[in-house]
């Protein structure tokens, strides 16, 4: 299914974004959240992979995999880290033989180590480049790209950050899948200012519901995301009840994701961790299975 179809007038695209988990019992446990979580009928999964490329092939293990057993369409990520362009072409030749429908095309952040992104001999420096090879050399694969309502953590300014966006929607993307925030007025003003800077793909929104506070200060203190003030005294009332904290986080996901859908996002992506009970909360919360049936 092309991503026009999945983002198409008055549609709803949900989605999920797994991770390679380090051991099979890891694997096995990520599978059975995902029956719970297919239960409400995703227009597709996607898997990334560790820094530096290390499990890139356990990426499309996992995503062959899901659509084998659940019949789904899959994304798959690639990064320039590390990679050359004929290491880029060998991954995507073998994403396509195993029936991948889309690669979340990212520059990818600097290796542990590394403070600053350089690109390897014969590789690319910018996340366009790998775009564009992938629209000219791959054309069956959709392509998704990142997007940042508050400003990447490496840009100099707020529009020279939308000019890089621009540049990989130009170069052939087919949507934008943002940063995790906490704060739907970033998310909305970041779609306005796209719509006004020409981007016309769909804008659809990351949500990673908080489950722990010591865990979504770590994420997003990493990628530059702001924890409201009044969430982050909820979460600290809470500091000592790991359910208390996550009861918090859920009910303000639950409320975004309302907000959102309601604000005419074209779907919602989720971070969900490998664990189906934070997304599965909030989907039954929202009884969401329902409205993209009847917005299908």
């Amino acid at each position: 299914m092309q991503l026009s179809e999945i983002y198409g007038a008055g549609k709803l695209g949900l989605s999920y974004e797994l991770y390679p988990p380090k051991t099979e019992a890891g694997l096995e446990a990520l599978f059975t959240h995902l029956k719970e979580l297919v239960a409400f009928q995703p227009s597709y999964i996607t898997c990334t992979y560790g820094a530096g490329g290390s499990v890139s092939n356990t990426t499309l293990d996992i995503v062959s995999r899901v659509h084998s057993e659940f019949g789904l369409p899959v994304g798959a990520h690639l990064t320039c880290v590390g990679l050359t362009k004929d290491d880029m072409r060998a991954y995507l030749a073998d994403a396509q033989e195993r029936g991948v429908d889309y690669i979340i095309a990212l520059r990818g952040d600097p290796p542990k180590g590394q403070e600053r992104f350089e690109a390897v001999a014969g590789g690319f420096a910018h996340a366009n480049e790998l775009v564009a090879l992938i629209r000219n050399e791959f054309p069956r694969f959709g392509v998704v790209v990142a997007g940042y309502p508050e400003t990447h953590p490496e840009a100099p300014n707020r529009q020279s950050d939308l000019d890089y966006l621009k540049q990989k929607v130009d170069a052939g993307a087919d949507a934008v899948i943002t940063q995790l925030f906490y704060d739907n007025s970033d998310f909305f003003r970041f779609r306005d200012r796209c719509v006004a800077m020409g981007i016309e793909v769909p804008i659809v929104p990351g949500i990673l519901p908080v489950t722990s506070l010591t865990q979504i200060q770590r994420i997003s203190s990493n990628c530059g995301a702001n924890l409201p003030p009044e969430l982050l005294s909820r979460l600290e009332a809470q500091a000592d009840d790991p359910q208390g904290q996550f009861d918090v986080g859920v009910y303000h996901a639950t409320r975004q994701v309302e907000e959102l859908a309601h604000g005419g996002c074209a779907g919602i992506h989720f971070y969900v961790l490998n664990k189906s009970r934070a997304a599965a909360t909030i989907l039954r919360a929202l009884t969401l299975s329902t409205k993209y049936a009847e917005r299908r």
